[in-house]
Formats: C-alpha cells, structure tokens, sequence
C-alpha cells in the first residue's frame, strides 16, 4: 500500500471514529493531536478551516440557539460539540489535501481516479472562474469599493456560477443520454 492510500484510509478512519465521539472534551483532545501532528501547517490550516466553516457554522449555530431559546433547552453543550466536530473534521480534510496528492492515494481503483479527476477538473474550472470575477471585480473599483458593490458584486458571482453549473449538468445528462446511460 502506498503512502497516499495509507494516509486516505486513516482519514476515512478518523472520520468515522469522530462521528461516533459525543463529549467536547475529547473532541477538544482530538483537535489538540491533530494541531500538534500537523507540524508547521497547523495554523495556516486552522485558518482555513475557521473561515470555511465561518457562515456556514454561525448560521448553523445561530439557528440550533434560536430553537434552543424557543424550546427553554440549555444549548451550550450541544453547540460546542457540534463547532468542534465540525472544526476538526475540517481540519482533518484540509490536513489530508495538503499532504496527499488525491489521484495518488486512488491509484487501483480505475472508478474512484475516474470520479475523482473529473471532480479536480471541476474544481478548477471553477476557481480559475472565480478568480476571473475577484480580477474583474478588482480592476473595476480603484477605490475601496462600497458595501452595496460588493452585494451586486456577489450576487453578479452566484447567478453565473449558477447559470454555469446549471448548463453544465444539462450537458453531462445529454452526453450521458446519448451514450445509454439512463436506459433501462
């Protein structure tokens, strides 16, 4: 087995073992190893993490309390539980992607690779889109731009990246038609 397989077994492994853990304090534990086992990148990928899970898990949060408050149940246990096993999972797949190459760790497995190099060129079609918008967006505003702008600026953003996803998966689907792949 080689090394970027070993490292995505032990991923798939911890995943699972995370799901199954219910006290923050080993939580917390876990998220304590893996920032010491993580070297120099530990705090650039707590970083990210953070940020990435930053809306998403406020949201999240912000409604769990909501109802929480409503329904005169305590909450702090809860969401702690849930922010750190998110946070540590994130960690753990930011971790996994800064160290393994994903088509390494696949070799062997002709449909997983075939799955995933499609996924990769997804993912950078898309960023390179993204980059093209924050360019864009860049060069037209010399000064800082307003808090309106930037909305319409987002907005203008999502509904291409919608429009673009949307003809992309209609395309697929009529490849995928042409060559009897939803024949029964």
């Amino acid at each position: 087995m080689n090394r970027a397989r070993a490292w995505l077994l032990a991923y798939v492994a911890a995943v699972v073992a995370i799901s199954f853990i219910h006290q923050p304090v080993a939580l917390a534990a876990g998220l304590a190893v893996a920032l010491t086992a993580a070297g120099a990148a530990r705090w650039r990928l707590l970083q990210r993490a953070a940020l990435a899970l930053l809306l998403v898990n406020a949201s999240v949060s912000l409604a769990y309390a909501g109802l929480a408050w409503w329904q005169g149940r305590p909450l702090g246990d809860a969401l702690l539980l849930i922010n750190l096993r998110v946070l540590l999972l994130v960690f753990l797949g930011f971790w996994l992607v800064d160290r393994v190459r994903l088509l390494d760790a696949l070799a062997g497995w002709p449909v997983l690779s075939m799955i995933a190099t499609l996924a990769l060129g997804q993912i950078a079609v898309y960023r390179r889109l993204l980059d093209d918008f924050r360019l864009a967006f860049r060069s037209r505003n010399p000064a800082p731009p307003s808090a309106a702008a930037m909305l319409r600026h987002a907005g203008a953003q999502a509904g291409s990246l919608l429009d673009k996803s949307l003809h992309d998966a209609e395309q697929a689907a009529q490849a995928m038609r042409s060559r009897g792949a939803f024949d029964a």
